[in-house]
């Protein structure tokens, strides 16, 4: 069954126990704190833990197998550990593949962030929209049935960056990021065909609108950037009922790592900025056996 934008509609709201619900964020990185942000304003009275995988990272390393393997074994500790809620899996590589397995494995509801198809298909004028996203992302069998469910009658380039992921957590932790690096990344967004060129690139890899200003100044024209986190943060709070308007934010967010081993001092204050002044780390190496190709 086909996940949308949205994912997670199967579930009606939540009945709460707690007048503080927990909400963990799941990322395999730090892209995911985009969504952080956004669902830390839809929901100021949630206590937030922001989870990221980062001794997984990058995922599109793993084969899919292994890649909801990974997913599962992680979620199955943090579940334990912070009894969430709900679950905002803020990673399209993971979204587009493991939410089947889940939702089979947890009761709780999970959000996904799958690439914003559809959309992209209605904002365009040009019937000529780029699918931004990690070469994982970019394969998927369901990205290319969202294109041939909502943008059979456009244009869709598909840009599978081996690099951005990489090039956002650099910058998110203070390292120099070159503009030509960052072009090279993004320029095979911008097609042109005649009189029509591309005008909506999706951002279908939650690490790239931390990089988004910077794309802004350097693409070769100006398009419609389409972040999915604002949605997501909606649905979010559809799932978990209106926020109490007395409701104050929660003091003790906490940033989970599987490493840690990237943590600056730079990173903790970026962090810290988002809320997140709390940081624990969860060892949970990589196993050896898991492949190094990407997919």
């Amino acid at each position: 069954m086909q996940v949308d934008l949205l994912a997670g509609t199967g579930h009606r709201p939540l009945a709460i126990p707690r007048p503080q619900p927990t909400i963990l964020v799941f990322d395999s990185g730090l892209g995911g704190l985009t969504v952080l942000s956004r669902t830390t304003q839809a929901c100021p009275g949630a206590h937030i833990v922001y989870a990221a995988d980062d001794a997984g990272f990058p995922y599109g390393r793993l084969s899919e197998d292994e890649l909801v393997i990974r997913v599962l074994a992680v979620m199955e500790r943090l579940i334990a550990r912070f009894h969430p809620d709900l679950v905002v899996i803020a990673c399209n590589t993971a979204s587009t593949l493991v939410l089947p397995a889940l939702r089979a494995r947890f009761a709780i509801p999970f959000v996904g962030t799958v690439p914003a198809i559809k959309p992209a298909a209605a904002a365009t004028r040009s019937g000529m929209i780029s699918v931004l996203a990690t070469p994982g992302t970019v394969a998927r069998v369901y990205t290319h049935e969202l294109i041939e469910s909502y943008a059979a009658h456009c244009d869709v380039t598909l840009v599978g960056s081996t690099r951005l992921a990489g090039l956002a957590e650099q910058a998110l932790r203070g390292e120099p990021v070159d503009d030509d690096a960052l072009l090279a990344e993004i320029a095979p967004c911008f097609v042109e065909a005649g009189s029509r060129r591309t005008d909506v690139v999706t951002l279908s890899c939650t690490h790239y609108p931390l990089l988004l200003e910077r794309m802004k100044r350097l693409a070769p024209w100006p398009v419609e950037w389409l972040d999915p986190a604002p949605a997501i943060a909606r649905r979010v709070m559809q799932l978990l009922g209106s926020p109490d308007p007395a409701s104050t934010p929660c003091p003790d967010a906490t940033a989970v790592f599987t490493s840690g081993a990237g943590l600056s001092g730079p990173l903790r204050i970026a962090l810290a900025g988002y809320g997140l002044a709390q940081v624990a780390i969860e060892p949970m190496p990589l196993a050896s056996g898991f492949s190094s190709s990407r997919n």
